[in-house]
């Protein structure tokens, strides 16, 4: 499928929330997007858009240079979050092609890059592909909120239950 991935303009915001809604059916918080894209502007995070040659929104995805989770954080690891996707666009390489691109710009700065991932079937598309790109998990274990799980504790299952995967990225660098 034809594509072209760039960082996303500091005046995109409203237009963000409009093409996400369209493109998946479903929307974002109000003020999202412009959230995101101050911390962009502050050099927080990367905000990377898939567009068709026509610049309609097929995908959209984020790097966080400092990772919220801990144990990306002690080790300088960046995350890439928030993979989403055009419904229509879905099975056509969108989303390898951001994780690709994604990876290429961390691999200029660290030698990991970070991803997690929810455990009910909503993310079973994201957790295939992110074993295919060679993700593995960082050894943490499971984490429910930020923290570990503790054995014989009962969580619910939904958001906030996260899988922590990494990959080494040198060999991408050079």
């Amino acid at each position: 499928m034809r594509m072209h991935i760039r960082c996303a303009a500091t005046d995109e915001a409203e237009w963000l929330q409009a093409a996400f809604a369209a493109a998946l059916g479903w929307g974002k918080p109000a003020g999202h997007f412009a959230a995101v894209l101050a911390r962009q502007a502050r050099q927080e995070l990367a905000l990377l858009l898939a567009l068709s040659p026509t610049e309609a929104y097929m995908g959209h995805c984020q790097i966080l240079w400092r990772s919220g989770y801990a144990g990306f954080a002690a080790a300088g690891i960046p995350e890439i979050q928030d993979l989403n996707v055009a419904t229509a666009a879905r099975r056509r390489g969108v989303g390898s092609a951001l994780l690709a691109e994604a990876e290429r710009r961390i691999a200029a700065r660290a030698d990991y890059a970070g991803i997690g991932f929810g455990l009910y079937a909503d993310y079973g598309a994201a957790q295939r592909l992110y074993i295919m790109r060679g993700y593995v998990p960082d050894g943490a274990g499971l984490q429910v909120r930020g923290q570990p799980v503790q054995p014989g504790q009962a969580y619910p299952v939904d958001d906030g239950m996260v899988l922590y995967l990494c990959k080494r990225l040198t060999a991408l660098a050079h």
